[in-house]
């Protein structure tokens, strides 16, 4: 289980993407291939960027790949540009799936409580798609709440209504759920649904005040590693928690914090 394929935007600046995701994930021995959905000249937080859409180049990757017989044991979508694109990936997924492959599903849409700029309806209607052929997707509050369709008004839920979002977008297709930066009952938590049991487990955690883009591109490397690797889901979240909250704190007093955690000085700390 040692081929990946991340399917993510490629920034020429900062530790975004598969800028954060493929040392780590070289650093964890697997054999990384990476297909960019988009390149973009730095990360989003200085206000000014380019991006330059890669759909046509990804068809013509994924045509080449297919003729050279490459395989993959997993893939992880990230960062999606279009809903051509996004219909594009969910279906390569599901053809790779059929193939044995493990599919990895961030559904990057929006965040505090709002979709980002040029993600519609549609898009979200695609999205779902994805959880249909994924094995574990992991999204963040804001995101569970748009594909699920509710709690999208709400900033704090009950353990019970957790609980509901989780079984719902497990019910779209997808056998695991981990939906990151939900807080429960006044406490910010991850909520884990692991499909193997059925089993929710929540998992608090206290919030440092700062702000680093790539952070979520850490914690889903770390815990994509972990859990191909053999551990356990429960594990292999807990340990992506650990290592993104010590990389933060050992961070927060970066004065240029917008071009993410210079994450190469830590990669002992990342993959030990």
């Amino acid at each position: 289980m040692n081929n990946i394929l991340l399917i993510n935007d490629m920034a020429g600046y900062g530790k975004v993407a598969l800028s954060a995701m493929i040392p780590i994930m070289s650093n964890m021995n697997f054999q990384v291939y990476n297909l960019p959905t988009a390149l973009v000249s730095n990360t989003l937080d200085y206000g000014k960027f380019d991006i330059l859409e890669t759909t046509g180049y990804m068809k013509n990757s994924m045509r080449v790949w297919d003729e050279l017989g490459f395989t993959f044991d997993t893939i992880a979508t990230g960062f999606l540009v279009s809903e051509e694109q996004t219909k594009l990936v969910s279906e390569y997924c599901g053809q790779k799936k059929a193939q044995g492959a493990f599919i990895f599903v961030d559904p990057i849409m929006g965040d505090d409580g709002v979709l980002y700029n040029g993600v519609t309806e549609n898009t979200v209607g695609y999205m779902k798609k994805m959880c249909q052929v994924a094995d574990l997707i992991v999204p963040n509050y804001t995101e569970a709440a748009f594909l699920a369709g509710k709690y999208t008004d709400k900033k704090v839920l009950t353990r019970e209504e957790a609980d509901d979002l989780a079984r719902t977008l497990h019910g779209y297709g997808a056998q695991s759920v981990v939906i990151t930066s939900i807080n429960i009952d006044g406490q910010t938590s991850t909520l884990m649904l692991d499909g193997e049991d059925d089993r929710i487990s929540v998992f608090q955690y206290t919030e440092i005040p700062v702000r680093f883009p790539g952070t979520g591109d850490i914690f889903s490397a770390v815990l994509i590693g972990r859990y191909r690797s053999g551990h356990s889901m429960e594990d292999s979240v807990q340990a992506a928690m650990k290592i993104v909250e010590k990389l933060i704190d050992l961070n927060k007093d970066n004065a240029d914090k917008y071009k993410g955690i210079p994450l190469e000085q830590y990669i002992e700390v990342i993959t030990k």
